[in-house]
C-alpha cells in the first residue's frame, strides 16, 4: 500500500472519475474493480470506498458528471451572439469537439455497452438528447421534424464514434469536422 498522500494531495471524487473513465474504456467495465482504479491513484481501495459506495456508484457519479458538462455546454450557446444558424453550426460543431476534446466521458456516455452499466442507466442521455433536439428544433424555428433531428444527432455521433476509435484530437480532425457539419446544415435546410 502506497504512503498516505500529503493534504494537499488528498484523493478527490474528479480524480477517482477521471482515472475510473481511463481504466472503463481501456479495460472494460467488468474488469475493473476499485482497488484497481485505487491503485492507478496511489491510494488505498479504502480511499475509494469514502467518496462512493461501490463501482455502480461510481459510475453513476460518472455518467451524471459527464451529461452534466455536454448539457453546459448546450446551454452556453444561449449567451453567444450569434445568428439562429451560426448557433445551429456551433451547437453541432461543439457536439463533435465535446466528443472528441472528453474522448473517454464520450465513450462512456454514448459508446460502452455492458450489461451491467444498463441497470445502473440514467435518465441522463435521455435529457442530454431532449436538450440537443429543443435546441436544434428552436435554432431551426421548429421546421425540423423530430426524425431528422435524430438522424443529425446519429451523424454527430458517427463523426464523433469513428474518430474517438482511432484517437484523433478535435483540432487533428476540426477542418473535416466542419466540412461535416456544413454537410449536416445543408440537409437541414434543403426541407
Amino acid at each position: 500500500m502506497a504512503p498516505r498522500k500529503a493534504v494537499d494531495q488528498e484523493l478527490s471524487r474528479e480524480a477517482i472519475i477521471d482515472v475510473a473513465h481511463q481504466l472503463f474504456v481501456e479495460q472494460g467495465f467488468q474488469a475493473v474493480s476499485m482497488r484497481m482504479i485505487a491503485r492507478e491513484l496511489g491510494y488505498s481501495h479504502g480511499a475509494i470506498y469514502y467518496h462512493f459506495k461501490n463501482k455502480a456508484d461510481l459510475f453513476y457519479a460518472m455518467i451524471e458528471q459527464d451529461f452534466a458538462m455536454i448539457n453546459q455546454e448546450l446551454a452556453q450557446l444561449d449567451k453567444l451572439e450569434l445568428s439562429r444558424e451560426e448557433k445551429l453550426k456551433e451547437l453541432l460543431l461543439g457536439f463533435i469537439r465535446f466528443g472528441l476534446t472528453y474522448p473517454n466521458h464520450y465513450e462512456v456516455m454514448f459508446i460502452m455497452n455492458d450489461k451491467e452499466l444498463q441497470h445502473y442507466a440514467t435518465n441522463a442521455p435521455e435529457q442530454s438528447y431532449q436538450q440537443f433536439a429543443q435546441a436544434v428544433a428552436a435554432l431551426t424555428n421548429q421546421q425540423i421534424e423530430i426524425k431528422k433531428i435524430w438522424s443529425v444527432f446519429l451523424m454527430l455521433h458517427g463523426f464523433v464514434a469513428h474518430y474517438c476509435r482511432i484517437g484523433h484530437s478535435f483540432q487533428e480532425v476540426e477542418e473535416l469536422a466542419m466540412s461535416h457539419v456544413d454537410m449536416i446544415l445543408g440537409m437541414i435546410y434543403m426541407g
